[in-house]
């Protein structure tokens, strides 16, 4: 998911978006430990793509803690 459209998304929908993806990340490590990983790269940018919406939701947490 692009940062374009993490950025339209709300505080529940980032967090939301936050867990599916680390339970995409973890269902990929469990497919690695088992050896039915065929694309180790996904790895990576599941991670990064979680990096990502973090990043995303503390922007937006902060932006309204400053609002009040």
């Amino acid at each position: 998911m692009k940062t374009a459209e993490l950025r339209q998304k709300d505080v529940a929908g980032l967090q939301a978006e936050v867990k599916e993806l680390q339970k995409a990340h973890f269902n990929l490590r469990m497919q690695k430990a088992t050896q039915q990983l065929n694309n180790t790269a996904q790895l990576g940018q599941t991670r990064r793509a979680i990096a990502r919406a973090k990043t995303v939701l503390a922007e937006k947490q902060a932006a309204a803690a400053s609002k009040e």
